[in-house]
Parts: structure tokens; sequence; C-alpha cells
């Protein structure tokens, strides 16, 4: 299947791992890659400049395919070392920057010097547009959704995909409630040139976290996720637990007095402790209403393979009706 995203990145299948703080390790971008899709590194997952360096080297090491990395740029007073992420990206000869966050523009100029390939990460119409008018390549558009953050106006894909469609230049993928053929022969439909996973990429056997981590994402329906630090206005959808309940309470307690500070405990710093350690009621970690839709744990190659099957069989029926 050929789109203006398999042609822009070079891969055979139009299905991108998103950036996953955790997760987008070495060997969850590897494999989805060595599938045919785009796999992500996480940048910021990486402590250093230093540390990003040495796994896009290990990336290298498991593939010979096309791959990303996430780069996130956060609303914080101690920012993470941005111009030496990029020089390590830059350096490791990567094809493909997955941005997301806040305006990439300041770096733009020395990735697209570098001949790499930018897609932002946008929740609204109105990103993607201020993404294509300031030199990003394409855009990924998250709906409501979406696992982690999914902007503050609430705008499922059904209505987000299609006004995309009617408005950009710019290829863009959907993101967001994607799990298998359907999602991408929808997508498709929508006008989008392939999809983004992220949830989903989680509960697969390459994936770099803990068992727990997939039996929950496994266990869960569609009814699971909460959305918390609505009142901070930075909104994110989470699998609930029991420190999700904690913070929630928090949150109906306090309600405008809320602060970062009240909820630190539940959503700071619990990443590793979960993914790596298995600890589930450790902290909010971000996971998609599309968890009702996984009911088994594949490697990335045959989800991906069963993703392409599904939707060419999708074709064909909806062939077989225009014919009949």
């Amino acid at each position: 299947m050929k789109t203006a995203i398999t042609e822009m990145f070079g891969i055979e299948h139009p299905i991108i791992q998103g950036g996953m703080h955790f997760v987008g390790l070495a060997e969850m971008a590897a494999a989805v890659s060595n599938a045919g899709g785009l796999g992500i590194i996480t940048g910021l997952t990486q402590k250093t400049p230093g540390d990003l360096a040495n796994e896009i080297a290990r990336c290298r090491d498991m593939t010979d395919k096309p791959f990303g990395v996430n780069l996130t740029f956060l609303p914080t007073v101690n920012a993470p070392d941005y111009p030496g992420y990029v020089r390590a990206i830059i350096e490791g000869g990567v094809t493909v920057v997955e941005t997301a966050g806040n305006n990439p523009q300041a770096v733009l100029p020395y990735l697209k010097d570098a001949g790499i390939r930018v897609i932002h990460k946008c929740t609204s119409v109105r990103h993607a547009l201020k993404a294509q008018s300031i030199g990003c390549d394409a855009v990924s558009v998250d709906g409501f959704e979406c696992g982690g953050h999914p902007g503050e106006d609430d705008v499922p894909n059904f209505i987000l995909l299609p006004r995309a469609a009617d408005e950009l230049e710019i290829p863009f993928v959907s993101s967001g409630g994607m799990a298998d053929g359907r999602s991408l022969i929808a997508s498709l439909a929508f006008g989008a040139a392939g999809m983004n996973m992220g949830t989903r990429f989680i509960a697969t056997r390459e994936a770099p976290v803990h068992n727990n981590v997939k039996q929950a994402i496994l266990a869960a329906s569609e009814l699971d996720t909460r959305l918390v630090m609505r009142p901070l206005r930075n909104t994110e959808r989470v699998l609930n637990n029991a420190a999700v309940e904690r913070l929630l309470e928090k949150e109906r307690e306090l309600g405008a007095n809320l602060k970062f500070e009240d909820i630190i405990e539940e959503v700071a710093g619990v990443y590793p402790s979960i993914m790596r350690e298995g600890e589930m009621d450790r902290g909010a970690w971000s996971c998609g209403m599309v968890a009702g839709l996984v009911y088994d744990i594949p490697t990335c190659q045959e989800l991906i393979e069963r993703i392409m099957r599904q939707a060419s069989e999708i074709i064909d029926r909806m062939d077989a009706l225009r014919r009949a």
C-alpha cells in the first residue's frame, strides 16, 4: 500500500509507532521498522543526549530500515538539553523526527538542513495548520480517544480527521483509537495517509515493558480510561488504577485550588516503576480508549501483517459491493 506517508518516510506500510515514555526504546522501534512500519525512539526517555546517541546506535544494530525519534518540547523551567538531543539525532543519521508538545519551530532549521523529515503531533486543526505554516512535512492528528494528552477541545477522530483533510495541504496520519485494519481503512477514507498507534504497540511481544502492563491493557475495556489534570488544563488520558482514583479524589476536593504539587506523587517520576517493575498502582500512566480493541499480544510482525491483511479484505469487500 503506497501513500504519501510511505513515500515520504520510505516505509512499506502506512503505520507509525508513536513515541511513548519508557516504551519507545530501540527494541520497540526496531521491531516496528523491521515489520515494515516506522518505529520511533522516545528521545526524552534517554536522560542525556549521549544516552540518546547510544540508543540510536543500538537501534541501528537491530534494523537497516528507517526509524525515527520523538522529541517532545515540554513547558518547564529546567528545560532538557534540546540542542544536544538535536545534535544526537542529526549525527545518528536519523531520517524522521516526531515532534510533540510546544512549537518546534526553533529546531526545524537544523533538522531540515540535515535532510530530516518532521511530523508534528497535533490535537486540533488549528495546531495542524500552524505546524504546516512553520514547515513541518506532515502531522499526526490526535483525536480525543488517544492515550496521553488529547488537548482541551475534546473532538473525536470521526470529526477531527475529515476536518484536517478539508484544511491541510501536507499529509497527515490518524492517531487515537487506532488498532487494526478497520482503523487504517477508516483513516484513509477520512483523508489520512496512514495511522499512528501507541497503546496497541505496547501490547506486543517486543514492547520493552513489564508483562503486568501488557496484561492490564489486555484486560481493560474502552470504559477503563480516565481523564486527569483537567483542572490544570494539562489533560491526560490514563488507565484507571488506585493512584488515578486518589488523584481524581484530590481534584474533586480541591477544585479550583488544585495545584500540580498536590498530585505530584501520582504523576511525577512514576514511569520507571510502572513500565520496568510492573507496579501498576504506582501512578497514572497514559493509555488510550483503544485498549477495548486489544485482544491479544502478538509480535509486531504479526500485528502489522494482520492489519494489512484486514485492510485488504475490507477493500475487496467494498469492491465487491460496488460491482454488485
